[in-house]
Parts: C-alpha cells; sequence; structure tokens
C-alpha cells in the first residue's frame, strides 16, 4: 500500500501536468488505454489469458462504476486544486473503509477505532472549514473521490474472494477508458511525441500502482491496509513543489496530521487487539 500510494501521486501529478495541454477527459482516456496495454502483455506472457475472466459480472461492473467516480471527481480536483490539498482530502478514504467495512465485509471496528475515523473526519473538517472564507465548493470534490475509492476498496476486499488482480484491474480499466471516451468526442487534442511518451509513463504508473494496491487489499484486513495510504501526503507535497512550486497551507498540513494521527491509532488498536 505505500508503494502504491506513491505511485498514485506522482501519477496525479502527472495528470494534472498534462491536463494543463489537453482535455480531462482525454487525459483519463489516454491514461488507463496505456495502462491496458501494459497490462495486455502481463497477462500473456506471465499470468495467462485466463486469468482475466470474470467471475463476478456484476461486481466487476459496481467496481468499474466506483472507480469511474472516483478518477472522474480527482481528475477534476487535481486541475482545480494544489495537489497536496487533493492528497490531504483523499487521505479520508480509509475513515470511510473503515466505517463501512462494519456492514460490507462483517469486519468488527470496536469503540476505539470509532473514535480514531471520527478524529480522522475532524481533519477533513479542518481542511475544508465550512463557513470561513477560505472555503471552495471545488473542496468537495477530492472528499467524493475518496467516498467512491473507499466503496470500491470494499468491493475489491469482496471481490477477491473469486476474481484474479489483474482482472480486477483491466476491466476496471475498461470502464474509465469507455466512460472519458464519452466526454471528448468533439474536443480531443493532436498528440506529439512527448505527449505520447508522457501518457505511456502514466499508463505504467497507474497500472503497476492499482495492482500493488489490490494486493495489498487482498493481502490484509481492509480497515488495517488502507491506512498506509497516508504516506502519499510526503510524495504530494515534493512533487507539487518542485513542479508548481505549491506549499500546503497551516490548515492543510494540521488536518492532514490529524488524519494520520488517527489513521495511525487505527494501526495501533488493531495491533494491540491481535496482540492480545
Amino acid at each position: 500500500m505505500i508503494l502504491a500510494a506513491g505511485l498514485l501521486t506522482v501519477n496525479d501529478g502527472l495528470a494534472k501536468y498534462l491536463a494543463e495541454s489537453y482535455p480531462a477527459g482525454q487525459v483519463l482516456c489516454l491514461r488507463h488505454i496505456g495502462v491496458l496495454l501494459a497490462i495486455l502483455p502481463y497477462a500473456a506472457a506471465v499470468s495467462g489469458w485466463h486469468s482475466l475472466r470474470v467471475s463476478s459480472w456484476r461486481g466487476q461492473l459496481v467496481r468499474g462504476m466506483l472507480f469511474i467516480a472516483g478518477t472522474g471527481l480527482l481528475m477534476l480536483a487535481v486541475t482545480l486544486l494544489p495537489l497536496a490539498t487533493v492528497t490531504s482530502l483523499t487521505m479520508s478514504a480509509p475513515m470511510f473503509v473503515a466505517a463501512l467495512s462494519v456492514s460490507l465485509l462483517g469486519e468488527r471496528v470496536n469503540a476505539a477505532r470509532w473514535l480514531a475515523i471520527l478524529g480522522g473526519f475532524t481533519g477533513v473538517l479542518i481542511i475544508l472549514r465550512p463557513g470561513a472564507g477560505a472555503f471552495e465548493w471545488a473542496l468537495l470534490l477530492p472528499l467524493g473521490a475518496a467516498l467512491a475509492n473507499g466503496v470500491r476498496d470494499l468491493i475489491t476486499r469482496r471481490l477477491a474472494r473469486t476474481e484474479t488482480s489483474i482482472s480486477m484491474l483491466f476491466w476496471s480499466n475498461v470502464a474509465v477508458s469507455i466512460g472519458s471516451l464519452t466526454t471528448i468526442a468533439n474536443d480531443w487534442q493532436p498528440l506529439d511525441g512527448a505527449g505520447l511518451a508522457w501518457f505511456a509513463l502514466a499508463g505504467v504508473l497507474n497500472a503497476v500502482a492499482h495492482f500493488t494496491m489490490i494486493e495489498a487489499m487482498r493481502s490484509g484486513e481492509a480497515a488495517l491496509v488502507a491506512p498506509f495510504r497516508y504516506t502519499a501526503l510526503i510524495w504530494a507535497i515534493l512533487v507539487g513543489f518542485v513542479v508548481w512550486g505549491h506549499l500546503p497551507d497551516t490548515w492543510v498540513v494540521l488536518g492532514a496530521f490529524v488524519i494520520a494521527a488517527s489513521g495511525i491509532a487505527m494501526i495501533a488498536v488493531e495491533a494491540h487487539r491481535r496482540r492480545r
């Protein structure tokens, strides 16, 4: 999950950079076509074509729709907001995972974890500052992406019982490619050599990131594994500063710290429970 968080953050930064020259829908479409082009040789040479077989079309469809929602909202968010702000708010996804894992996965969430979840959402409110003059409606975009991604992770956990990681990754990217293609019928921008290279890199990074994320959700309890995404904030600050000169303000840093501290608290509670 740590590796996935770093790769996804770099990929989000690359999407923000490409969206300065290309429509957001085209960035999504070409990026996820790049993912598919990275998956197909892997399936042919390593996992075999049978690894793309689908056992639950309904589950794959639901995951694909959530993937479209999460990537679309996140794409809009990075075009409107600094990368560190977007990353800080999307770090609330594990809170949604922990809160919803009770009803969707039957996992136990005790009182200490509920307090940590409450602390995480308090961190979100610190960043959003509803009612303050600095509040922007665009701040709700990464929060919506966090909710969609959190539910997607829970669906991933359930689908992992019958579907391979490469199958979930492949069909979700097919869904995003088709969905984003419908938004750019009259707004396609021609690509030069540099653009092709950047989109190819984005596809490879995205494929590896989501494959490692699926493996993480397969290998561990959802409420425990997901908080390791918080390491993405370090990458977001670094990429945002190096490329655009952005540094998060005090409220974003404070809110991100509260969210991360809540995630660490969930990890500590779970470790203590396991030792007992």
